[in-house]
């Protein structure tokens, strides 16, 4: 009997997990919600925010060096090779990680003083810096292990970390946190250094077979880290800026009641709902920054084209099918989860962003694997500046208009340049017809489905609108015999290329 395409298997292995981490991810992130207000998610996301600035910076882009190194070495068939990158990828991250843990540690008095406003993050930035290096070895075992396709390594890893995460963050809110959102956030800045410390433990009891072998290679991980550490340091500077001015410059503007509150309920309820049915996209988008690597030193050009066409109609197919779902539910989405209308309707305001964010996370994902890093990172420095000024210029003068106006703006911006890069590298063409006739079949399904919504149960207008774009897919032939017969194909392993 045939083996079926592995890449199916690993992404459906990969899809199932991240589905329930991200279940589990959500009801904790409604828990403390629920537990802490608007005001304790918007503290909670500005810690999380400098804590992953230190993260970029510390990581230098060494897990994306690793799995593409590794890939590499994989692909050409020197698995002999594998030992000595990642010897070399460990020692180049413990030298960024441990000077980026300083740098945190001493400047987390000035930056709760200044830009957070509050005293209350300062434990939990410290906390942060002193599992950094931690966090950042355990990034390089990650790129190995997904260049290695050693899927179920990484699914268990993810699961005995989430538990932990969740178990001792509870154990600190409900024994001694208490309702004090900072207290809060140390809780689960705590969780997630205990989650990574176990997750490196077990990967490297999980590396089998791995031996230095050789001399390291300096100069090719230098070559390929440091463009990447550059740039992402860059964006996530700017990222972190922008998390950080967002309440700041937010208050300034005269209708704002609450600027940490709105901050918090944007970025810690919206955004989370907004990207939960996200899982198989993301699933993919892992799996094939090391597949397009091997085929690409293989030299299979057939094979990348294949895979950059079924990828994109993967983006936009699941994009549009789950951006009209959040759009007809959002209302009774944001009753349910948080008891906040005015979150249902900012949901429904982003919802129309959805297919354009999961595309773009996949046609990053496929030009990492091509080698395109240099231009991606270029592509998302210049957007993520363009985002900060708008935001400067914008919130006091527009309030949360403003920082929708500058979402929309960057974000399109982003994906038009990385569509670009990837259709050059892949020397495939765009074809625009399709996704714009499957658009417009999604937004008449939504807006007929809306209607059906106001009892405020879940069921009949996500069942009324699954129907109607089902029934309108068809008709027109937005999807159909074809993308059937593909998913038979992985199924079975007669997957052309």
């Amino acid at each position: 009997m045939k083996k079926g395409n592995p890449i199916f298997y690993r992404t459906m292995l990969l899809t199932g997990a991240n589905f329930l981490l991200r279940l589990a991810g959500m009801g904790f992130q409604v828990f403390l919600s629920r537990r802490t207000g608007a005001e304790g998610v918007g503290l909670l996301h500005l810690v999380m925010s400098v804590s992953a600035l230190s993260f970029t910076v510390g990581s230098a882009g060494v897990r994306t060096c690793a799995t593409y190194l590794s890939a590499g070495e994989l692909g050409r068939g020197r698995p002999d090779r594998v030992g000595s990158v990642l010897s070399g990828c460990c020692q180049y991250s413990l030298l960024f990680s441990s000077a980026a843990a300083a740098a945190l540690w001493c400047a987390a008095p000035w930056l709760c003083r200044v830009w957070i406003g509050s005293r209350a993050a300062l434990a939990a930035l410290r906390l942060s810096a002193l599992f950094l290096p931690v966090r950042c070895l355990q990034g390089v075992l990650t790129g190995y292990f997904t260049a290695a396709e050693r899927t179920g390594v990484l699914v268990a890893a993810a699961f005995l970390e989430q538990g932990c995460a969740m178990a001792v963050t509870f154990l600190l809110l409900s024994r001694w946190a208490g309702l004090d959102a900072g207290q809060a956030a140390f809780a689960v800045t705590a969780g997630g250094g205990c989650a990574d410390a176990l997750g490196l433990l077990l990967l490297l009891l999980a590396r089998r077979g791995l031996r230095r072998r050789g001399p390291v290679p300096y100069g090719s991980i230098l070559r390929t880290a440091l463009p990447l550490a550059l740039a992402d340091t860059l964006r996530s500077g700017l990222n972190t800026i922008e998390d950080l001015i967002i309440p700041r410059r937010l208050a300034l503007f005269a209708g704002t009641v609450n600027a940490m509150a709105d901050y918090g309920m944007l970025r810690g309820m919206v955004f989370p709902v907004l990207m939960f049915p996200a899982a198989a996209l993301f699933s993919l988008a892992e799996l094939l920054t090391p597949e397009f690597s091997r085929c690409a030193a293989r030299g299979s050009r057939n094979r990348v084209r294949y895979l950059a066409r079924r990828g994109l109609r993967a983006a936009m197919l699941s994009g549009l099918c789950a951006g009209g779902l959040l759009f007809t539910l959002a209302g009774p989405l944001g009753t349910l989860l948080y008891g906040n209308g005015e979150v249902g309707r900012l949901l429904r305001l982003y919802a129309p962003f959805v297919p354009l964010l999961y595309a773009d996370a996949l046609v990053d994902a496929m030009c990492k694997g091509l080698g395109q890093q240099n231009a991606n990172a270029r592509y998302n420095t210049l957007t993520s500046f363009l985002d900060a000024a708008l935001l400067w210029l914008l919130l006091p003068r527009l309030g949360l208009g403003g920082y929708y106006f500058s979402f929309a703006a960057s974000h399109l911006l982003n994906f038009a340049l990385s569509l670009r890069r990837l259709t050059l590298a892949a020397d495939i063409r765009p074809e625009p017809g399709k996704p714009a006739l499957a658009a417009v079949c999604t937004a008449a399904a939504a807006a007929a489905a809306s209607l059906t919504a106001g009892g405020g149960g879940l069921l009949a207008p996500g069942g009324c609108y699954l129907l109607l774009l089902g029934t309108l897919w068809t008709i027109f032939r937005v999807a159909g015999k074809e993308d059937v017969q593909w998913l038979m194909s992985l199924v079975t392993g007669r997957c052309r290329s």
